[in-house]
C-alpha cells in the first residue's frame, strides 16, 4: 500500500509529534482534534519542534516551510477521508478510544488502515470495535516522537500480514526502527518500564532515598539518561497510573498494584511537567 496521507486523531503531545515526523518525511498529514484551540496548540508545537531542527542544521528554512505546508489541522473528521492510514492518538482511556475508533470505522473507506498509539490497551479488543479487524494494528510511538527511534508494531489476533507490513514500512520511511510485538498488556517497553517507575514511587514512599538520589542512582548505576521519577513527570503521572491499573486488571497479579503515593499525586493534580508539578516542580 502506498501511504501518502496519514490522518491523526489527537493534536496533543503524541499526535503533534507523529504529525511532525510524518511531515518532515514528506508525508501529508491531516491532524484532527475536537477543539480548534487544541489543533492550534498542536500546530504551534510542531512549529517549535521544526525550529529546533533548524537551529541544529538538521533541516533548512525551505524544508521547514514545506513540512508545515504538509500539515492540515481540523476539527472535522470528514477531512480524514483523504488518508490511507489513520492513527488514533487520543488520551489513554479505553471508552474514549472505543468511541473514536467506531466513529472512524464508519467514516473511512474499507481499505483504509486504522492504527492506535495506545501504550497499554489490548489491540485485539480495540480492533473488535471495528468492522476491519484485519486492517487494525498498534503503532506505538515514544515521546518525544521526533527524537525517539523506536516504534512498536503490535499485532492483534486479527491483524493481517499486509497491514503489519504497511505500517512497518511507514515507520522505516519516518526514520524509525520498528519492532514487531505480540498483543499483550504494555507490549514490550512499557511492560518493563512502567512497573519500574511504580517501584521507584514505592522506594520514595518508604523514605529509602530522596527523589534526587533515586534518580541519580538509576542514572549513574544503570546508565539511564533520565531517572524514573523525572521520567514519570515527563510521561505524566496520570498516564503511569492508568497503565498500572490496566496491568493489574489484565494480569490479575498484585505485583502490578499502583503505589498509593502515585495515586496521591494524581489525586492532587500533580501530574508532572504538563501541570508544572509532579514529583518535581517545574
Amino acid at each position: 500500500m502506498n501511504i501518502s496521507t496519514v490522518g491523526i486523531v489527537g493534536a496533543g503531545t503524541m499526535g503533534n509529534g507523529i504529525a511532525q515526523a510524518c511531515a518532515v518525511s514528506g508525508i501529508r498529514v491531516v491532524m484532527v482534534d475536537i477543539a480548534q484551540a487544541a489543533v492550534d496548540k498542536g500546530l504551534v508545537t510542531v512549529g517549535k519542534g521544526l525550529d529546533r531542527l533548524l537551529q541544529k542544521d538538521k533541516i533548512s528554512e525551505q524544508e521547514k516551510a514545506a513540512a508545515l505546508g504538509r500539515i492540515q489541522g481540523s476539527t472535522n473528521y470528514d477531512e480524514l477521508k483523504a488518508a490511507q492510514l489513520v492513527i488514533e492518538a487520543a488520551t489513554e482511556n479505553h471508552a474514549l478510544k472505543n468511541k473514536i475508533l467506531a466513529q472512524l470505522d464508519g467514516l473511512l473507506a474499507p481499505e483504509v488502515i486504522i492504527a492506535t498509539n495506545t501504550s497499554s490497551i489490548s489491540i485485539t479488543q480495540l480492533a473488535a470495535v471495528t468492522q476491519r479487524p484485519d486492517r487494525f494494528v498498534g503503532m506505538h510511538f515514544f515521546n518525544p516522537v521526533p527524537m525517539m527511534a523506536l516504534v512498536e508494531i503490535i499485532r492483534g489476533l486479527q491483524t493481517s500480514d499486509a497491514t503489519h507490513d504497511a505500517v512497518k514500512d511507514l515507520a522505516v520511511r519516518l526514520g524509525k526502527s520498528p519492532i514487531t510485538v505480540k498483543n499483550s498488556p504494555g507490549f514490550v517497553v512499557n511492560r518493563i518500564l512502567v512497573p519500574m517507575i511504580n517501584e521507584a514511587f514505592f522506594v520514595l514512599a518508604e523514605g529509602v532515598a530522596t527523589p534526587e538520589d533515586i534518580d541519580a542512582g538509576m542514572r549513574l548505576g544503570c546508565n539511564h539518561p533520565i531517572g524514573p521519577l523525572a521520567l514519570a513527570d515527563m510521561i505524566g503521572l496520570d498516564v503511569c497510573l492508568a497503565v498500572m491499573e490496566v496491568y493489574l486488571e489484565q494480569f490479575g497479579d498484585s505485583k502490578y498494584r499502583p503505589c498509593p503515593l502515585l495515586r496521591e499525586y494524581v489525586a492532587a493534580g500533580h501530574l508532572g511537567r504538563k501541570t508544572g508539578r509532579g514529583v518535581y516542580h517545574y
